[in-house]
């Protein structure tokens, strides 16, 4: 049976969504505080938590930041003044839906029914269909939540704001969005913003006249143009200036376009994704983005995990990977272990391009197996242990060196605390410490 948490301090309200869950199927268990909620998420890893944002008072949304939520599959958010504020804070924790309290119970018990029909099915999809026959590929947890957000947002025309770290594959998502949607016979269209100057953007955007500039030798029709009745995709949203932000506000509210020295409005019918790497509450507070525009844009607002929240899908998507240097190439490849074990300690800070690039390097060098030794060197060298060695790289951070020296000790006695701390010559209480430490911040 799938397990439930809920986080709320209305004894009415937890009593009414606990029957609800209860008749769709779910085990409740719930949590009056922050602190409590900790603790139960600590003790076991929910499908769904429903958190009503203003549990302890304020700073709710804030504290609900510091909590670890990404195992679970399915977020939601009760407030009873929900506001298009809550949006920004709201991404950061994945939330994938909002209900005003009192909570409508007939629409929470169709999603908790979707859910359960959703997490019986995705338990073997590995892998979803996007545009050009790329995938989006993992079996995590954050990967499912990721997969039942798509196909929520995908139908409908409502613009998707996607924040994600450079590399966790945002354009990838927004082509998924794409195909997965009624425009999917018509154009999907991707611009960087922050690949153009502010002139040539503004032309690029919305189309530009012959004889508007220098330059001009002819009419040029821009992005939304060429994207009407499809779908387009900004990347770097925060990289567009202040008053190109504004015109485009503008175009969002009318559906029109006016070309650079055009004097009539072109009507436009584009969905729109935009799309950045850094956080939007951050990226609205230093005046990188226009708060209005922001809400317009974020309609549906979707975090796209980072890879070292996904580390289950490291090997799987390395074997994706490998899979298609060999079907390229016409060989057979494989990994071995020791290079796997490598590719999963490894954090990727590069994320997904990172893990993509590192495979098209081994598969150049490596014979008939990719081994450690076949790696790039940044990676080869976060194998935390090889036998009675570790591999270190010249330059490794004294914290890293003792991080490594302790787990692959305690590995190599088999867990035993008392002996790792006796040969490492530390104490049993610092040894407990460490770990407790480590495991606090993977």
């Amino acid at each position: 049976m799938p397990h439930a948490l809920i986080v709320d301090n209305d004894i009415e309200n937890v009593l009414l969504l606990s029957e609800v869950l209860r008749e769709c199927g779910y085990s409740p268990e719930t949590a009056e505080s922050l602190p409590q909620a900790r603790e139960a998420l600590s003790r076991h890893t929910p499908e769904i938590a429903i958190l009503n944002e203003d549990v302890d008072g304020d700073d709710t949304l804030k504290l609900l930041e510091t909590i670890d939520l990404t195992p679970v599959t399915e977020i939601y958010l009760m407030s009873d003044k929900p506001t298009a504020r809550i949006a920004p804070r709201a991404i950061r924790i994945g939330a994938s839906d909002f209900f005003r309290k009192p909570v409508n119970t007939d629409r929470l018990a169709r999603n908790l029914r979707d859910l359960s029909t959703e997490l019986s099915s995705v338990a073997n999809r590995h892998r979803w269909p996007a545009a050009g026959g790329d995938m989006l590929v993992g079996a995590s947890k954050a990967m499912q939540r990721l997969n039942r957000l798509l196909r929520k947002a995908a139908p409908g025309d409502a613009s998707i704001f996607l924040a994600g770290e450079s590399g966790s594959g945002k354009e990838l998502v927004a082509r998924t969005i794409h195909q997965l949607s009624k425009r999917s016979q018509n154009d999907f269209v991707s611009l960087n913003c922050s690949a153009l100057s502010p002139g040539l953007l503004e032309s690029e955007l919305f189309g530009h006249k012959k004889g508007s500039f220098r330059g001009a030798t002819r009419d040029h029709r821009g992005y939304f143009q060429r994207a009407s009745g499809g779908t387009l995709f900004l990347d770097e949203i925060t990289e567009m200036n202040a008053g190109l932000q504004a015109k485009l506000l503008k175009v969002l509210e009318s559906n029109e376009v006016r070309p650079v020295g055009g004097e009539k409005d072109i009507a436009v019918d584009a969905r729109i994704i935009t799309a950045t790497n850094i956080e939007p509450q951050e990226a609205v507070e230093r005046g990188r983005l226009r708060e209005d525009l922001y809400y317009r844009l974020a309609q549906f607002p979707i975090r796209v995990p980072a890879l070292r929240e996904r580390d289950e899908d490291v090997v799987l998507l390395a074997q994706h990977f490998l899979d298609e240097c060999n079907a390229q190439t016409g060989q057979t490849k494989t990994l071995s272990s020791r290079a796997r074990k490598a590719l999963q300690a490894y954090e990727w800070p590069g994320n997904v391009r990172e893990l993509r690039n590192a495979i098209l390097h081994s598969h150049l060098l490596a014979g008939s197996e990719i081994k450690l030794e076949d790696l790039p060197g940044r990676v080869s060298s976060s194998n935390p242990g090889d036998g009675d060695y570790i591999r270190l790289c010249v330059g490794t951070p004294l914290a890293e060196i003792e991080r490594r020296t302790i787990l692959s000790t305690l590995e190599h006695y088999e867990g035993d605390k008392k002996k790792t701390a006796e040969v490492l010559g530390i104490s049993l209480k610092t040894l407990y410490n460490r770990l407790k430490q480590y495991k606090e911040s993977s």
